[in-house]
């Protein structure tokens, strides 16, 4: 069968001798042409010789050729066998010729080291390169990414004088552009004195495949102005570089030419706006073209299952998953990637299992990645034990296996397996630390990260980006300024690339730490701000109180072209509640169904706040009862809070009742009522709540302080005086109540919700957690030293004013993180303006 479809067009041997130069080559060409398999050619290769026909002299020529297009290993050194065996008997033009097939099929078949070899044969031989030798070098070149040699192609290009060659310069620019050296690919572009579409869409792609979109999608743009007509190559990778930039006002502006140039849509375009419409959250957009594309490929079903499970929208992956199975094609181990993840997403154990067993009976086991995801799958699912025996299975651990075990373990709770796994580990990378130091973060087990990252530096691993962010995280958590600012130096020392990641993560360090000027200082040296940056700002202005600066950076963000997500607006809100800032909190709440955001239940909760605080309890009653989903316990407790503050017993009442129904455990809820009932002298209420909480042994949480000094942690509770420094304590507070009491300082008893006398009261109220940390910061520390105290529950009214006291007369600042909040007393104010 091979025979007669490639030998159906040879003459006879009695009409090779009639037959004109012209018809010989025209019968030799349609022949090789026909194979397409080497044993094909080597067929034609012993009829072209029983015939005669080896003494035509470009048959030789058209036989390496046509080996070298066949691009398998073995055709390719047939054709160069061939090649030694006749070199000899052609003219030059034809050698060269030869060679230079022998080098584009290397190199198309990527073995670029093989491709430069023959270069230097050919210079061996005494052949002079020409303009089609140095296009296919330097493709050998991109392919195995031969950075080097490519520069000295490119020399030896100039002393030529082939440096005008358009072929050659594109060809230059993608080569330089795929080894990511978009610089000299650019200096190329400028150097051409004519360009076509080849050139432009090479840098364009190069752009984009280098992750840098943005100047890919500006190139286009100027590529339409100079009136070059983009090919569909040039679409997918404009298209792609929207992808990357996740703006689909740019994708569809792009997306607009390809009607205006007439280009028709063919599959691997399809598969480049599905991808696009997909990563730009349009769903709807993705499906539809995928529904309309009549020629759906292998890559098409995986970029749409794939980005369904990036965005978290499992069922719908599985959906076209079945589609695949029912009538696409057979899925591949790039589908069944999605698939396992899809089912490790909706932790669905069954599926899972069923995706192994597909993936065993089809021989995919051996691949890393399908050993990993499936690793995932089980550890999702809750089966660890499942997850190790793929683990032990597996041929090749690589480091993303060793760090998806240990992951799991950590995901699970099981901190003890996740250690025994990172001390197996052979080989102590960067990466594996970072695991571990993010896993123990994420478990709030945040003095063991920072323990950790010591033992890190003491094994000489060199910290990264990855390591700092997760340092800053546990920093922030443990509200350490002097540690805060240390992490922040050695960042800076060591010359660790910060990003706008770890930026944010410096950022929001420093203001979990009271230190909002540190924060704003790292915040100020962002060059491109994402939202993420602007939301980790505007909440450092929200912890120090500071209402009227969160505003003005969030407005600043809106004006610089940041579109704002839900987790911004929440934090702005904050920033006015805690500011008192009604008015603006209004107005921001309303614009954020401008920017395409519904109000979740997090911004009304910030809204009852805000109006609760400000004292209309009746406003933020009426938007409780106006919202849209079912309010929770968090929003009737800010209500609650509010009726508090402003002595609303009746308001107060409903809210607890609707908190008990929603979470009757809550025990500071019932301790909030009973202070509540305490402040308006409803004692017999007070005791029924009281008897209530007994009743259902729930405890309620005592206050409790702390303050570091010298690096170590003294807590204090609220009328607990085990401290070992207690009689320094008890006297500097009695020597601070005499000096207030001169300055004018009059004890807020209000604050002691407890049925006794007047003495009692101000005795209790004097051993308040807070008034004991400051008074031993007083004792414990240098005058030039802030005193930094962390408070468990809201201060009270009494002790802020006695801050604010302290601050003054014995001239220190005095920072106290509550609950809620950072309050930083200086000079006898108070960065909240006595508004929390």
């Amino acid at each position: 069968m091979a025979s007669s479809l490639c030998l159906s067009h040879l003459l006879s041997a009695a009409q090779i001798k009639e037959a004109d130069p012209t018809t010989k080559d025209s019968c030799l060409n349609e022949s090789l042409r026909c194979c397409k398999t080497l044993n094909q050619l080597k067929h034609l290769h012993c009829q072209i010789t029983k015939k005669g026909l080896d003494q035509i002299p470009s048959t030789a020529t058209k036989l390496v050729n046509a080996g070298a297009e066949i691009g398998t290993s073995e055709s390719l050194d047939y054709a160069r066998k061939a090649f030694e065996l006749f070199k000899e008997d052609v003219r030059g033009d034809n050698a060269l010729f030869m060679l230079n097939s022998l080098i584009r099929g290397y190199s198309s078949a990527g073995h670029g080291g093989e491709a430069i070899l023959l270069y230097v044969r050919m210079l061996v031989l005494g052949f002079t390169p020409n303009h089609y030798t140095f296009p296919f070098l330097l493709s050998g070149c991109t392919k195995i990414a031969a950075f080097c040699e490519g520069i000295q192609f490119h020399g030896s290009v100039i002393k030529m004088g082939l440096e005008e060659d358009v072929f050659i310069q594109n060809s230059l620019i993608h080569f330089y552009a795929e080894c990511g050296h978009m610089d000299h690919a650019r200096k190329m572009f400028e150097g051409m004195s004519e360009r076509n579409v080849v050139s432009w869409t090479s840098l364009i792609c190069g752009y984009a495949r280098g992750n840098r979109p943005k100047e890919a999608v500006c190139l286009f743009f100027e590529m339409v102005e100079a009136g070059i007509r983009p090919s569909s190559v040039t679409m997918v990778c404009v298209i792609s570089a929207c992808a990357k930039l996740q703006d689909l006002d740019m994708g569809d502006r792009v997306c607009a030419y390809i009607g205006q140039v007439g280009l028709k849509l063919n599959t691997v375009m399809v598969n480049a706006l599905v991808d696009m419409y997909m990563k730009c959250g349009r769903m709807d957009a993705a499906k539809r073209l995928f529904d309309e594309c009549v020629d759906r490929n292998f890559i098409l079903y995986n970029s749409i299952l794939s980005n369904y499970v990036r965005q978290g929208l499992a069922r719908e992956a599985l959906a076209i998953l079945d589609e695949m199975l029912q009538q696409g094609p057979r899925p591949d181990r790039v589908t069944m990637l999605s698939a396992i993840s899809a089912s490790a997403q909706l932790v669905d154990l069954l599926f899972g299992k069923m995706c192994h067993g597909h993936v065993i009976r089809n021989g995919l086991e051996g691949w890393d990645s399908i050993g990993n995801v499936i690793m995932d799958m089980y550890m999702k699912c809750g089966k660890p034990e499942m997850a190790c025996r793929v683990f032990d299975l597996m041929p090749n651990k690589t480091a993303v296996s060793w760090n998806s075990l240990m992951a799991g373990f950590i995901r699970n709770g099981d901190v003890e397996s996740a250690w025994e796994v990172f001390n197996q580990i052979p080989e102590g990378d960067v990466v594996f630390w970072n695991t571990m130091i993010s896993g123990l973060v994420q478990k709030s087990l945040f003095e063991e990260a920072i323990e950790l990252f010591r033992v890190m530096q003491g094994e000489g691993v060199k910290a990264d980006r990855v390591t700092m962010m997760g340092i800053a995280s546990a920093c922030g958590y443990l509200g350490a300024p002097e540690l805060a600012k240390w992490v922040h130096t050695y960042t800076e020392k060591n010359e660790i690339p910060c990003d706008i990641r770890l930026s944010t993560a410096l950022v929001d360090m420093f203001a979990r730490c009271g230190d909002p000027q540190s924060a704003m200082q790292v915040f100020d040296k962002i060059t491109e701000r994402d939202v993420f940056a602007w939301t980790a700002a505007v909440g450092a202005m929200a912890m120090e109180g500071n209402g009227k600066g969160a505003t003005e950076l969030f407005y600043q963000m809106l004006v610089q072209g940041v579109k704002p997500d839900v987790v911004v607006f929440v934090q702005v809100l904050t920033a006015c509640s805690h500011g008192g800032l009604v008015e603006e909190g209004l107005h921001i709440f309303s614009l954020m169904k401008d920017h395409g955001i519904s109000p979740k239940i997090e911004h009304y909760g910030c809204m009852v706040d805000l109006l609760g605080r400000a004292g209309l309890l009746r406003e933020a009653f009426d938007l409780i009862k106006s919202m849209p989903m079912e309010p929770n316990d968090v929003v009737w407790a800010s209500l609650l809070a509010a009726c508090r503050v402003h002595r609303n017993v009746e308001m107060a009442t409903y809210a607890e009742e609707r908190i008990n129904e929603l979470a009757p455990q809550r025990a500071g809820i019932h301790v909030l009522l009973s202070n509540i009932y305490a402040s308006a002298g409803k004692w017999n209420d007070v005791a029924r709540v009281r008897l209530n909480l007994r009743e259902k042994g729930v405890r309620k949480l005592p206050g409790s302080s702390s303050i570091q000094v010298n690096g170590v942690i003294h807590e204090f509770t609220s009328g607990d005086e085990s401290h070992p420094q207690m009689t320094h304590i008890a006297l500097m507070l009695q020597e601070m109540s005499c000096r207030f009491l001169d300055a004018g300082h009059i004890p807020d008893l209000s604050n002691v919700l407890l049925d006794v006398d007047e003495q009692e009261k101000e005795y209790l109220l004097s051993r308040h957690s807070e008034k004991l940390a400051i008074a031993f910061g007083l004792i414990a520390t240098n005058r030039s030293m802030p005193i930094r105290v962390a408070k468990n529950l809201r201060m009270c009214s009494d002790c802020h004013s006695f801050a604010k006291m302290a601050s003054t007369i014995y001239d220190r600042e005095i920072i106290v993180r509550d609950n809620n909040r950072f309050h930083f007393f200086r000079q006898g104010l108070c960065s909240c303006h006595d508004y929390w």
